[in-house]
């Protein structure tokens, strides 16, 4: 995951943590993918380690996996 960790400026407008909900301070980290607000690193990695834990558990939304030999018996079998 990519973030920026900004130190002394507060964001445009009322933002609060993705995590814990407290207002968001003059140090947070944004997201750059989600673009959510965390007011601290711990904030920011135990909701990576519980996103990754949901992704690990229950995979949603992925492609299935196929073999490279069903793949090329696909090709030839059009042809």
């Amino acid at each position: 995951m990519r973030f920026i960790l900004v130190n002394g400026r507060t964001p445009f407008g009322r933002f609060t943590c993705a995590k814990c909900g407290e207002a968001i301070s003059n140090s947070y980290l944004r997201e750059m993918t989600t673009h959510l607000y965390y007011c601290d690193q711990s904030c920011y990695s135990e909701h990576c380690v519980k996103a990754a834990l949901t992704l690990k558990v229950a995979p949603v939304g992925l492609a299935p996996v196929r073999n490279k030999r069903s793949a090329e018996g696909d090709l030839t079998a059009s042809t």
